[in-house]
């Protein structure tokens, strides 16, 4: 049974570490083609349309991949975790339905005209369909985050005996849906959604800047992606402030663990890193700033914190949540710092210096690393309930043998490796080909450079 409930929670681990990747471009993403195209329709400069006309197609392999990992997802519910929609089944479903119903299919109904229809409809019919995706997406994510947001902070309920099984019941769907943490989870997510794509775009530019692209869109594409993220790095530190107190609220184990505050006590000092250790419960190599945690989660210098010894045998694992949190912070930190010398750069002498090209490159998904590590913190912080307060994740697990588990275990993890990569090369592959469009006298030579290049 403990193997069985590990390889499942590592593989819906591994399913949901991969579709997330899509949907935190896919989301953003769109909403910059609809600034690009609505910039092309009051200006007609033809440049935006060109960083539009890159971009969509990039947009198009990403909502495919994430489409496509969201459906194997789907299948893990009853596969994995028969006893999660048993218990919380007339909740999660509908709000899964409402998902399918209100944002999927405003998606599929005009994503052909945004990527076919440009020289077949409209300009205006055009500029709508692409923001009735944008705005498809991020109600899409609207529905997803109000599920989880109520998995995490639960409300609007009531359990009801039913045969041998307690289940859910909706009592209010609108304190289900915009139950105490989900506005929070909500900005979080959409912000960080904002800075993945806003980093992708300036990552992928910057390369096609380092391979000799002279044209315009690629300098313009990287010009509005390093401003976007420098204005969304410091709303995102301000909502995530927002986001930790209102977990204090509602999951302070949760905090108690990514803090490593093993023992409730005053004036509790931010650790800036240690190595958590859970037989001494304390924390090893500490270095920490006094009285700082105090400060930040209490706004008083001798704020209460309550620690781990609060919650035996019901408070999540320290180690994940205690580094998790610490990658997120430090790589939002590294992106702040990136995206405010870009711009800098961009003031005072209107384009970025080769050097700080080359790091763009670098932090092409430097937003998905980000994502990941906040996500986990989330997911794994709530342990061990599935559902807080209502249902562990020890009870909603399948009785399939390890064996099967694992065997589909091994199958994702390879499928899922093998179109990451593909993933990757082939945006890379498109920005090179990018590069000779506009100069027929080199498109010859482009299948040979690909070749020499083994791609």
């Amino acid at each position: 049974m403990l193997e069985t409930l590990m390889l499942s929670r590592i593989q819906f681990a591994a399913n949901i570490s991969f579709h997330i990747l899509f949907p935190s471009i896919s989301i953003a993403l769109c909403w910059f083609l609809f600034y690009f195209k609505v910039r092309y329709n009051r200006s007609g400069d033809e440049v935006w349309m060109r960083a539009y006309r890159f971009w969509v197609k990039v947009f198009a392999l990403t909502f495919a991949l994430g489409v496509v990992s969201g459906i194997t997802m789907s299948f893990q519910f009853g596969t994995n975790w028969p006893g999660y929609m048993e218990t919380v089944g007339n909740i999660a479903g509908p709000l899964l339905g409402y998902e399918v119903l209100t944002a999927f299919f405003l998606e599929a109904t005009f994503l052909g005209i945004m990527l076919f229809g440009i020289n077949k409809v409209s300009n205006r019919v055009h500029t709508l369909a692409t923001f009735l995706v944008a705005f498809g997406t991020s109600m899409s994510a609207f529905w997803i985050i109000a599920l989880n947001s109520w998995m995490q902070t639960p409300t609007g309920f009531e359990m009801r005996l039913v045969g041998d099984t307690m289940k859910a019941f909706p009592l209010d769907w609108w304190a289900i849906i915009f139950n105490p943490s989900m506005p929070y989870r909500l900005a979080h997510m959409l912000i960080a959604s904002g800075l993945t794509a806003a980093f992708l775009i300036a990552g992928i530019s910057a390369y096609r800047i380092l391979k000799d692209d002279h044209k315009p869109a690629p300098r313009l594409a990287l010009k509005n992606a390093t401003i976007a993220a420098a204005f969304l790095i410091p709303l995102q530190i301000f909502l995530g402030d927002m986001h930790g107190l209102n977990t204090l609220h509602h999951q302070p184990a949760k905090i108690a663990a990514m803090e490593a505050v093993w023992h409730t006590e005053k004036n509790v000092p931010l650790v800036l890193f240690a190595i958590p250790d859970k037989e001494t419960q304390s924390n090893k190599y500490a270095i920490q700033i006094p009285n700082m945690a105090s400060i930040i989660l209490t706004h008083t210098s001798d704020g209460e914190l309550k620690g781990l010894n609060e919650f035996p045998d019901a408070h999540p694992p320290v180690g994940p949540l205690f580094y998790g949190f610490r990658i997120m912070v430090g790589v939002g930190m590294l992106m702040l710092l990136v995206s405010w010398i870009g711009c800098w750069q961009i003031y005072r002498r209107n384009e970025i210096s080769p050097l700080m090209l080359k790091v763009f490159v670098g932090m092409t998904f430097s937003g998905w690393i980000a994502t990941l590590a906040g996500w986990y913190v989330t997911e794994i912080g709530r342990q061990p309930w599935l559902v807080t307060g209502v249902l562990k994740t020890v009870d909603a697990v399948t009785t399939t043998p390890a064996s099967n588990v694992g065997t589909s275990l091994a199958i994702y993890l390879t499928l899922y490796v093998v179109l990451l990569i593909a993933y990757i090369r082939t945006l890379f592959v498109m920005a090179r080909k990018a590069v000779l469009v506009d100069r027929p006298e080199e498109i010859d030579t482009l299948q040979e450079k690909l070749v020499e290049e083994n791609l």
